[in-house]
């Protein structure tokens, strides 16, 4: 192809417009999203298509949907909306250094309490700087980032992840801890074996959970059976504010009994659970530039990590060992 002449007949318009009608369905609700006509719409489609010399949208039984050459350009023209987006808020920056935003997707594992942490250190420096915390399944952290909908990442770097678009940074690893109240009898020996605790009240994410599969790995490599499940809840902070009130165990990541626990009458068992470290990095795009915002916060989150650990980065064979040891 003639890549000049296609430079100086594609506009950026153009491209909206075909992003616009592949999320709508339709060129009709494409053009009522861009306040346009139907007739300018398909004729915007129909001249990128001749510039370009493919077909790039086909019809079918639930709408108009992008072709094999439909897909590659769209997957570009989000990148390239994505590049301009973050050009104009550099400018924003510049103009105001104390202001801008940042947008940031977690597990809920790490939002309750390192993110958290991080937030609040970025936000007391800058007061003017906004940020934007998405909170997901593991594998849609990366599906956030890998779309653009997110800066960056804050993850459990053993999670599979497209190495060759993706890059990491090793921030700390994240033991597990078994988890009482303060006023637990427990808390107050100086010596706990897992075996005393078998028959205790505990209260656990749902089965299928890495916290509770690790829990009860546990058990099982010392021989025991899994322990007595009484609360079941997926979320981390209802786990600690029952565990505070005396009665149940929980484990819990070090980072979120550190930071979300900190204010909560609870403690630490001195029991260590073995191959329950799980590492946690900073996870962003290859080539893509990051705002200065975003930067503002990996330092606020690398400070937040240095009471954990000290991180260095993460390349494809440094992922496969955070995964040996993930596991």
């Amino acid at each position: 192809m003639d890549t000049e002449r296609i430079e100086r007949r594609l506009k950026l318009h153009d491209l909206r417009v075909l992003m616009s009608v592949v999320e709508a369905g339709s060129m009709s609700k494409a053009a009522q999203r861009l306040a346009t006509s139907q007739p300018a719409v398909s004729r915007a489609i129909a001249d990128i298509e001749h510039s370009l010399g493919v077909r790039l949208l086909d019809r079918s039984p639930q709408g108009i949907v992008p072709t094999p050459y439909g897909h590659a350009l769209i997957k570009r023209s989000v990148a390239v909306f994505d590049e301009l987006r973050l050009g104009v808020k550099d400018l924003e920056f510049l103009a105001d250094p104390t202001a801008g935003e940042v947008r940031i997707a977690a597990p809920i594992a790490l939002s309750t309490g390192f993110v958290a942490e991080a937030i609040d250190r970025l936000t007391r420096r800058h007061p003017g700087v906004v940020c934007h915390l998405t909170v997901d399944e593991s594998p849609r952290v990366y599906r956030r980032l890998e779309e653009r909908e997110v800066d960056l990442a804050i993850a459990f770097i053993g999670e599979p992840m497209a190495e060759d678009r993706m890059e990491a940074q090793l921030l700390y690893t994240d033991p597990l801890l078994v988890v009482a109240g303060a006023k637990n009898p427990l808390s107050r020996r100086r010596k706990v074996a897992l075996a005393d605790l078998i028959n205790e009240p505990w209260i656990l994410p749902p089965s299928g959970n890495l916290l509770a599969t690790a829990a009860a790995n546990s058990f099982r490599a010392a021989g025991l059976r899994p322990p007595n499940v009484r609360v079941v809840s997926t979320s981390a902070p209802v786990r600690l504010a029952l565990v505070a009130k005396g009665r149940f165990l929980t484990v819990s990541t070090k980072s979120v009994f550190r930071f979300a626990g900190r204010d909560m009458a609870i403690r630490a068992l001195p029991i260590h659970l073995p191959q329950t470290e799980r590492p946690v990095g900073i996870v962003t795009l290859k080539n893509r530039t990051l705002t200065p915002v975003a930067q503002l916060f990996i330092d606020c989150a690398r400070a937040a990590a240095k009471p954990l650990a000290t991180g260095k980065s993460v390349s494809a064979r440094g992922q496969q060992f955070a995964k040996g040891h993930a596991e």
